[in-house]
This record gives structure tokens, C-alpha cells and sequence, in this order.
């Protein structure tokens, strides 16, 4: 009886044991897989953000403070008609813009931004004097835009105003955020610290680029 009791034991152990193999087994690949496909949503998610700051000239999502967007109406409270905004972000500037009256457009080059622009543009009820573009700025002419609205970095700046110098009509009016174009000389500011935006009239860069010795 106590040998077939050693043995009962000792097979329950091994049954035991490869039990708890099998059940480890299939625990580790429940976590290979979760952790797989947290990986790919997370590079889903993140990839996008991520590829701008690849680029040479990196545009970084920086949302609007709404002293910012204060300023920037403010500074185009007696202008109408179409406005744009470069590196729209998450459309904070072309919605405000919409509901004091501008045909509003932003273009992103981040298509989570630009969806989540869409979403609150029909929120707030300005989706149909809205439009958000998924495009690289580079690519894209702003020839039509009587209003321009720019949160640039200082490396990008100069090519910019060469870009918008070209394009532009002589009646447009940019508004730079955050940091001011090298060259041109502003026509008013408004706001202080990281809050200013700089406003230039494209009659005045174009005509200082006209002229002998530039």
C-alpha cells in the first residue's frame, strides 16, 4: 500500500508539473501577443508624431494657448475672407477664426490631428466654413489665402518667407506665432513672451524684396 501510495504521488507531481508547463506556456504567448500588438498601436499612434521630428525641418505639435488665439483675431479683427493655418494642429486657430467669419483652412501633416480638427469643428459647429488637410507644407501653395497664420521654429523661417514672398498677394497678411520672421519687418505685434504674434503685410516684404540689393 505505501509503494502504491509513492507512486500515486509521484505521478500526480509529474502530472502536476507538466500541467503548470502547458498552463506557462500559454501564458507567455497571451503576453508575446499582448505586448506585439501594444507595440503596433502604440507605434500606430505615435508614428505620426514621431515622423515630423524625423524630417529636416521639424514642426513640433505645440498646442495654442488661448492667449495666442486671442491674439491672432485680434490681430485680424478688421480682415475677412479666407484664412489658413500652417502646422493647424489640432485646430484650435481655424475654428476661432470660422466663428468670427473667415473661410478657415489648416493644413497638418499629422492625420490624427487633422481627424481629431474635424471632429471638434463639427462639435462646435463650424464644420461647414472649415476644412483640415491631411499635406506637407512644402507642397502646398498659399496662393489663394488672403490670411495666413504661421506656428513655425526659427530653421524653417527664412524658407518660409522666400515660399510666401512668392505666393502670396500683395493684399494678404501673415501672422507669425511664437518666433518672428528673420527678415521682415512686422507692421504690429500683440501679446508678450511666448504669447507675441508678429503681423507682416505682404505689400511691404514684397516690395523690400524688390528692391536693389536683395
Amino acid at each position: 500500500m505505501t509503494d502504491y501510495g509513492v507512486q500515486t504521488s509521484s505521478g500526480g507531481k509529474i502530472n502536476g508539473t507538466a500541467s503548470s508547463n502547458s498552463i506557462g506556456k500559454r501564458l507567455g504567448i497571451i503576453a508575446t501577443c499582448a505586448v506585439g500588438g501594444s507595440l503596433v498601436a502604440l507605434y500606430a499612434v505615435a508614428g505620426p508624431f514621431v515622423a515630423p521630428a524625423l524630417r529636416k525641418v521639424c514642426l513640433p505639435y505645440v498646442p495654442a494657448t488661448s492667449q495666442q488665439v486671442e491674439n491672432v483675431i485680434k490681430v485680424l479683427q478688421q480682415r475677412s475672407g479666407t484664412l489658413v493655418d500652417i502646422g493647424s494642429g489640432d485646430g484650435r486657430i481655424v475654428i476661432a477664426a470660422a466663428k468670427r467669419g473667415f473661410k478657415a483652412v489648416g493644413f497638418e501633416l499629422n492625420p490624427w490631428l487633422v481627424w481629431y480638427s474635424r471632429y471638434r469643428a463639427w462639435k462646435e459647429g463650424v464644420h461647414h466654413s472649415t476644412s483640415f488637410y491631411i499635406s506637407d507644407l512644402w507642397k502646398v501653395s498659399f496662393a489663394q489665402y488672403s490670411n495666413v497664420v504661421i506656428f513655425g521654429v526659427p530653421q524653417m523661417m527664412e524658407q518660409l518667407e522666400d515660399k510666401l514672398g512668392k505666393e502670396l498677394q500683395s493684399s494678404a497678411k501673415v501672422v507669425a506665432c511664437r518666433f518672428p520672421f528673420p527678415s521682415w519687418v512686422p507692421d504690429d505685434t500683440a501679446g508678450e513672451g511666448i504669447d507675441t504674434v508678429w503681423v507682416y503685410d505682404a505689400k511691404t516684404f514684397q516690395s523690400n524684396a524688390d528692391k536693389p540689393g536683395n
